[in-house]
């Protein structure tokens, strides 16, 4: 199935040279496997993409309690860039809205605006397992027009949801939203987050474990704004989205989704980001919400030419030992055979003659020569004339004397 439609975002110019065409998809697992295909090696700009990370360095930094005083965690029902304030107290609703993610970025902590900005993007890399910086021109190309977002930070700073100039934080957001990564990154910054806060290539730790909960449940309950309700119905994982034309979804113990194509519907969020999540939710049984079943990977079953290389080494070895089972049952009834004659005590019946066959393909010659001295020993034992000793020792030795061949036929 095709999907057209959509165009690239054109209020930030330098997003607008972003080619339509371009789509990738990738998907991370927790055990560090990564599946990829399309357009995943091309660098983009994260934008909204980053704030569900900068909201867990702010928690992490300033601890749960005194980020919920700053931010609330409801969904808005509006626009990623609408004003929805408190009523009263002035608390954007959630973080994943400009003005919630403004308020997250005041939180970071540092001593200077590079020390805080250090703090983000080290924090980022961790997630994506690999150094990431920043595009300047996107930087300056935001910083020159986000007029609607200086005027949120100074209506935060106006209800002292900032302490500061507001210009500080700004700086800060803008930078972050600026930060470029590859399709390939947001799946392992979904895996990181879908395996407790460790990525699952580097096993460095990106954020702590009992913040993870938090930035989920943001995401799933606000990650892609006005469309959150559809978006859970018809997806069902928590997910984030950028106007850059990434977005990112996350299993929880399992695995993360990420979909490149800068195409944006009315709503900001990829066109085909959506429809790619939708299908590969679906065809995979990944919702969230759909009714318990038998505990089981995702991934059902994995084979490589060792696995059918080792299964078929494991046959032969099964196959070699039965038939070592029956090559010694053959020596244990000779044995007993020739015990059952030393314990009769008479001499050696004619009708004995032959029933002795003693047949050791595969041995090794130190084997066979200790059954076979074990057996002379038994059958030297009986009461016999002294020239029928002699003849079964002079046999024995012959044989024990040739090594005991593959095949030979001891007749008494």
């Amino acid at each position: 199935m095709q999907v057209q439609g959509g165009r690239v975002a054109d209020y930030i110019p330098e997003l607008a040279k972003a080619d339509p065409a371009d789509f990738g998809i990738a998907i991370a697992t927790v055990d560090g496997r990564v599946y990829e295909a399309g357009t995943t090696r091309k660098t983009f700009t994260i934008q909204s993409i980053s704030k569900p990370l900068v909201y867990g360095v702010a928690l992490e930094d300033q601890g749960l309690d005194r980020v919920r005083q700053v931010v609330g965690v409801e969904p808005s029902g509006e626009a990623f860039n609408s004003i929805s304030l408190e009523p009263g107290t002035g608390r954007p609703l959630n973080p994943m809205i400009n003005a919630g993610a403004i308020a997250t970025s005041s939180l970071v902590a540092g001593a200077t605006r590079q020390d805080r900005l250090a703090r983000v993007t080290g924090a980022m890399s961790a997630y994506a397992g690999r150094p990431l910086a920043i595009d300047e021109a996107v930087f300056e190309s935001e910083r020159s027009t986000g007029h609607r977002n200086r005027a949120i930070g100074h209506l935060l700073r106006n209800y002292d949801i900032l302490s500061e100039d507001p210009e500080a934080a700004l700086e800060l957001y803008f930078r972050q939203c600026s930060v470029l990564v590859e399709c390939r990154d947001l799946a392992l910054v979904a895996a990181t987050l879908a395996n407790g806060g460790i990525n699952p290539v580097t096993r460095q730790r990106a954020v702590k474990a009992d913040c993870v909960a938090q930035i989920l449940s943001v995401m799933a309950t606000c990650g892609v704004y006005d469309f959150t309700g559809e978006w859970i119905y018809r997806v069902g994982l928590p997910a984030k989205s950028g106007v850059g034309g990434g977005i990112m979804a996350v299993l929880p113990g399992q695995l993360g989704i990420a979909v490149f194509s800068p195409a944006l519907d009315e709503r900001g969020n990829s066109v085909r980001g959506v429809k790619a999540c939708e299908a590969i939710s679906r065809d995979l049984g990944l919702h969230f919400l759909q009714p318990p079943r038998a505990s089981v990977s995702t991934l059902r079953a994995r084979y490589t030419l060792r696995d059918f290389e080792v299964g078929r080494l494991r046959r032969r070895a099964r196959s070699q030992l039965r038939a070592l089972k029956g090559r010694q049952q053959q020596l244990a009834r000779a044995l007993h055979i020739a015990q059952r004659l030393l314990h009769h005590g008479g001499g050696l019946p004619h009708r004995c003659h032959g029933l002795i066959q003693l047949r050791l393909q595969g041995r090794h010659p130190r084997q066979r020569s200790h059954l076979t001295r074990r057996i002379v020993r038994l059958l030297m034992q009986c009461h016999q004339p002294l020239q029928r000793r002699h003849v079964v020792g002079t046999k024995c030795q012959s044989l024990l004397q040739r090594g005991f061949g593959a095949s030979k036929v001891l007749q008494l």
